[in-house]
């Protein structure tokens, strides 16, 4: 009788904690929730973002975010932008006006560029994209926003992993009258209309509010699975450079979780998960996310590597059969292999991107210059698979030849 009466007090003290632990997160959710809409009924910005940048007098308006609408979409789809958002900090300001450039130059779609970036890189970035030429200005418009965390936690999330990467963790609730949203890293280049991979929207069911492509198609030589000390999502983990996210299902959905037996939601579940996780993960955000759609895998749409393709992907011979067969996609420099001579393949799709001037012939112009590059690039592995880098990108360029056209 003394065993089972002990049993009874045992439980009756776990779940005690357990309910402790929950009033505590909610209490310090609600904190955080007021901390980011305090300043919301006048339109402004959320409260702790005019704290980390020390200008509480300035109309909020003209110092954290440059909304650029311009008209004359003449033949472009204004019935939905494509909403692509990115995070840059430090030298990352060509690598990323780079990545726009290639959205732009294949978009057929209205797009909308929510860009958070470093204080000293606002300036560089409107300069250059108001100084693009004004029939492709007329494809895209875009807000600029300063890199903002919860007040109480700031430093301890810009120094996850590289700093700023964490602050598309937190894009569903500083864009919170946004619906869908693509993320991508900084080093991506899209070879192929932005709007082939926001089609994936619509490819949802009712559970999924995410899409990430696999970490790795090979478990032999793959990450997660050989090295991670965290749960991760399904047999090699998910890769989150490209996240396409319906932002309306991630803010209502209450996760499960291995920290309490109460489901939380997102505003309530980052911070607890990065109190436990923090000194298991390797790749900062990413891991996170990968714990969490490791508990909740009915939430995540998961793309094939052609629409993710990184070094990984050929570096040790190809493992990207998608792109064998219909050629890459979306490629995705990380590494800094746009920068380096370890992956010649990437770099030159890089540079024929950045150098192609707005307008002119893109088979001269692009994708021949491109060929010769590719050529010199067979001493490697990827660039024994440099084949698949143009297989999409022939296909793609016949936009810009029609684009052209259409302006002559």
């Amino acid at each position: 009788m003394r065993r089972y009466l002990r049993l009874l007090f045992a439980c009756v003290i776990l779940v005690f904690f357990s309910v402790l632990y929950v009033f505590n997160q909610l209490a310090s959710s609600l904190e955080t929730v007021n901390s980011w809409t305090e300043s919301r009924a006048d339109g402004g910005p959320p409260h702790y973002a005019r704290k980390a940048a020390g200008r509480e007098g300035h109309d909020w308006r003209d110092r954290y975010a440059v909304d650029k609408t311009l008209s004359g979409f003449s033949h472009v789809d204004r019935v939905e932008s494509v909403r692509l958002a990115v995070v840059a900090c430090g030298p990352r300001l060509e690598e990323t006006l780079t990545m726009l450039k290639s959205a732009v130059i294949f978009s057929q779609r209205a797009l909308h560029f929510h860009i958070f970036a470093e204080d000293d890189l606002h300036s560089g970035f409107k300069d250059s994209l108001e100084s693009w030429p004004v029939r492709f200005r007329s494809k895209y418009n875009y807000t600029i926003y300063p890199i903002t965390f919860p007040s109480d936690n700031a430093k301890e999330w810009k120094k996850l992993f590289k700093p700023c990467a964490s602050q598309r963790l937190f894009l569903p609730l500083i864009l919170s009258d946004v619906d869908s949203l693509l993320y991508v890293d900084t080093d991506i280049l899209f070879l192929q209309p932005v709007e082939e991979i926001w089609n994936f929207l619509s490819m949802f069911n009712s559970s999924h509010m995410a899409a990430m492509a696999p970490e790795h198609e090979e478990p032999r030589i793959a990450w997660y699975n050989r090295f991670a000390r965290h749960p991760y999502y399904g047999k090699t983990g998910v890769n989150s450079g490209v996240m396409l996210m319906n932002m309306t299902r991630i803010r209502a959905k209450h996760f499960r979780n291995d920290m309490t037996p109460v489901h939380l939601r997102w505003v309530d579940l980052l911070m607890p998960l990065l109190q436990k996780y923090k000194l298991n993960i390797t790749w900062g955000d990413q891991d996170l996310l990968n714990i969490i759609f490791h508990h909740n895998p009915e939430g995540l749409f998961v793309f094939p590597c052609h629409w993710n393709y990184r070094p990984d992907h050929c570096i040790y011979g190809s493992n990207c059969a998608a792109a064998e067969q219909y050629g890459v996609y979306i490629l995705h420099g990380n590494r800094g292999v746009y920068h380096d001579d370890k992956q010649p393949a990437f770099r030159a799709v890089y540079d024929a991107i950045q150098k192609y001037p707005f307008g002119e012939d893109p088979v001269s112009s692009l994708l021949r210059p491109l060929e010769e590059k590719l050529k010199t690039t067979m001493h490697t592995y990827c660039g024994r698979s440099s084949h698949i880098f143009t297989k999409k990108l022939r296909e793609s360029i016949t936009y810009i030849q029609k684009d052209n056209l259409n302006a002559r």
